[in-house]
């Protein structure tokens, strides 16, 4: 069975508390993008499952791939028999895009189709278990997260025939470290009222609370989201705590400015409805 885990993009994040357990209640809009990784599972005929990154096969270790931890999440309950699990990555890790946290909510979704296993809403709770915004890939549509990203209820927003322009630069944001230097505080207007405000009020009230710090220190990321803008987006953010920026335009972008960004991943893509 072959899949294509998406990417996420924030449409606003706010960091509102620290919690007794270490991390962090927010409040976020998670919208799925077209930038996908293809996912293949198979039975595995030597009886042993082992996970493969573009081909090659990953040793096992203490800590192992969010896609076997899925597996494995399943695995006693179901009485699954061995897979093979092949990756090949198009999302960049490390960039705010929840590839990881899609690959392992995608292990889930196919595995209980390819072993015909009738979990319904149970696979929220599975893949809660392994990542905060796993969750919300096992939906496809936007969703507004909270709680650690898990808590997750339907939203009216679309931002459907806008083109996105997302760019990674080489700098890998630590998410811990990006937390840890957010104040944590609830905002006057919720998320969730600015997104049903006219679309030309998100430039200056739909805020990401990882900018500050994380531009700061990364001047870099910062030039980016200001050349997304001088270049027509309608809006630009960073992408939960980084390190990519993308930017929503009208209509489809030219290419030629965005190869000032040569030593950065770069995607484009129309934002078609999910």
């Amino acid at each position: 069975m072959i899949v294509f885990p998406h990417a996420k993009i924030n449409l606003g994040l706010n960091v509102t508390e620290k919690r007794s357990d270490g991390f962090h209640n927010i409040e976020s809009i998670l919208y799925p993008v077209n930038l996908k990784d293809a996912l293949e599972i198979i039975p595995a005929k030597d009886k042993k499952t082992d996970f493969f990154q573009f081909g090659e096969k990953i040793p096992k270790s203490d800590k192992p791939n969010l896609c076997i931890q899925a597996y494995s999440v399943l695995e006693d309950k179901y009485k699954l028999p061995p897979v093979k699990i092949y990756l090949y990555k198009k999302i960049p890790a490390g960039a705010g895009l929840g590839g990881g946290s899609s690959n392992a909510a995608f292990t889930l979704k196919a595995l209980n189709k390819m072993f015909e296993l009738g979990i319904d809403s149970e696979l929220t709770d599975y893949a809660a278990k392994l990542g905060s915004d796993c969750a919300f890939f096992v939906y496809e549509k936007p969703k507004l997260a909270k709680g650690r990203g898990e808590v997750l209820s339907d939203i009216n927003v679309s931002v459907q025939s806008s083109h996105i322009v997302l760019i990674k630069p080489p700098i890998h944001i630590n998410t811990a470290e990006a937390y840890s230097l957010v104040e944590p505080a609830v905002p006057e207007k919720s998320i969730e009222k600015i997104i049903n405000q006219d679309i030309s009020t998100w430039k200056d009230e739909l805020k990401n609370d990882f900018e500050g710090p994380v531009f700061n220190k990364y001047p870099y990321i910062k030039k980016i989201k200001e050349t997304l803008y001088n270049n027509g987006a309608f809006y630009s953010s960073l992408s939960g705590s980084g390190s990519s920026v993308y930017g929503l335009f009208k209509n489809k972008v030219s290419v030629s400015w965005m190869k000032l960004f040569k030593d950065c991943f770069v995607f484009e893509s129309e934002i078609n409805s999910f």
